[in-house]
């Protein structure tokens, strides 16, 4: 895995302050389901993640993950199980029910922007993210790991400690990495929310953006495979 920690945030003058609004955040974003034609043979695509994939301060139906589930109707069943103000830790608690409950063939972890705010050690969100990956794989999933930058506020050695445990745990566990999910987002003020946190309704598009590419190469073989199923269902 190439490692290309991305300075995103370089120069960003953003209070802290502004930051820790993200980790008061506890609504729950319910689940979002795009309903194939033949949904109990469908692929599953489940997403664990916090505020930046429960469409955080804008309507549901603009978020990224909306989005994606409109983008594959028909073809895979997504399910966001995303909550806004969680951490590695608290999606760690739930996350074998979860997995268990929707029996996932893809799993989009999106979790540790918290940690970082939080200031957390960064060993501890890896050995949570570890924890997912390892449970994910169990059950049979393949992993999609969506990194996350924080601010220059908390110093560069944590910085840079904090962004490797991305490209570790993808190194380790051979599993697809978007290094930075807001990628060209996080330094265009009109793509964010008052807050500075949050993106706005118009960055959601580029979000998807960021992720299809490495999500397409998961999703290609199932939706293939799925599609050979039907046909030959269809024949007998």
């Amino acid at each position: 895995m190439k490692r290309g920690i991305p300075v995103a945030w370089h120069g960003l003058n953003r209070m802290v302050t502004g930051w820790l609004v993200l980790l008061i955040v506890t609504v729950a974003s319910p689940s979002i389901n795009a309903e194939p034609v033949n949904p109990d043979a469908a692929p599953t695509l489940l997403v664990m993640g916090d505020s930046l994939s429960a469409a955080y301060g804008i309507e549901r139906e603009e978020g990224w993950v909306n989005l994606l589930a409109e983008r594959l109707e028909g073809e895979v069943r997504v399910i966001n199980a995303s909550i806004s103000g969680e951490t590695t830790s608290g999606g760690l608690q739930r996350f074998s029910e979860v997995i268990g409950q929707r029996q996932p063939d893809i799993v989009l972890i999106e979790l540790g922007g918290n940690d970082g705010l939080r200031g957390l050690p960064p060993n501890q969100m890896q050995a949570n993210l570890a924890r997912m990956i390892e449970q994910s794989q169990d059950a049979g999933a393949q992993v999609l790991l969506l990194g996350i930058d924080i601010p220059p506020n908390y110093g560069q050695a944590y910085r840079d400690a904090f962004t490797g445990v991305f490209y570790s745990l993808a190194e380790e566990y051979d599993v697809s990495l978007v290094p930075f999910l807001l990628a060209d987002i996080a330094l265009d003020d009109a793509l964010m929310q008052s807050d500075g946190i949050h993106p706005t309704a118009d960055a959601q598009p580029i979000i998807l953006e960021n992720v299809w590419p490495e999500l397409e190469q998961l999703l290609q073989p199932l939706v293939e495979r799925q599609l050979e199923t039907t046909q030959q269902a269809a024949t007998q």
